[in-house]
């Protein structure tokens, strides 16, 4: 059964948690990585392949899920042989640095990729540093081309975005450049377009490759 922490007391010494966190993680040679977007944008699918590529390149990877009830997505990973442990915020929308402190602890994690599911949410996680390494988005093509200008704090601190669901472009008319031109007036992060089905993968292998580019790096 997974294991579960409560998230209590989120507000105050948040800047010095990630601070402590960065350092711990540079110790251990763990890079975390903050996946952000909205509920539904594909953020636990995209981690589940990305930890799959991760693993049959020889790179260990465990997963931090912050929801705000239930386990289900943990169990999920943890049927397929990867260290998870659940957050639940209970009402919050957002996770911290010292509850993702907690969780990481409980990991026991040396060496590897620690993915940080953040809640569903594109407005509170963008300001909280969890003291990860990369900060990236799923940002789903059903959700519209349209999301880098509503919600700016989010596209602006972002290392790099992750178009998901990419199969259905055509079907709900996305205009890429029209996306990307939002996003380049805030911020020149990669966008890497990816989709995932039960046809098969694209885009995947790209974005792996940035996420152990940047863990080699540490």
């Amino acid at each position: 059964m997974s294991e579960i922490v409560i998230m209590k007391e989120i507000r105050g010494r948040n800047e010095e948690y990630a601070l402590e966190n960065r350092a711990r993680l540079a110790a251990d040679h763990v890079l975390m990585v903050n996946v952000m977007g909205a509920p539904g944008s594909g953020k636990t699918t995209l981690v589940k392949a990305l930890c799959n590529e991760l693993r049959a390149r020889g790179i260990e990877s465990a997963v931090i899920e912050g929801d705000l009830y239930s386990t289900i997505d943990t169990d999920e990973f943890e049927r397929e042989g990867y260290r998870a442990l659940q957050i639940n915020t209970e009402g919050e929308c957002h996770i911290d640095a010292n509850v993702v402190r907690q969780g990481y602890d409980r990991l026991d994690m040396k060496e590897g990729v620690v993915f940080v599911e953040n809640v569903g949410n594109l407005i509170c996680p963008a300001e909280f540093d969890l003291g990860e390494g990369l900060k990236i988005i799923a940002a789903s093509v059903p959700e519209g081309d349209d999301k880098p200008y509503k919600y700016v704090p989010m596209y602006s601190y972002v290392d790099a975005v992750i178009l998901t669901k990419c199969d259905l472009k055509e079907a709900v008319g996305f205009d890429t450049e029209y996306f990307t031109k939002g996003l380049r007036a805030l911020n020149d992060a990669p966008v890497i377009e990816t989709s995932v089905t039960g046809r098969g993968a694209s885009g995947i292998a790209e974005a792996t490759d940035l996420i152990e580019k940047c863990y080699k790096g540490i």
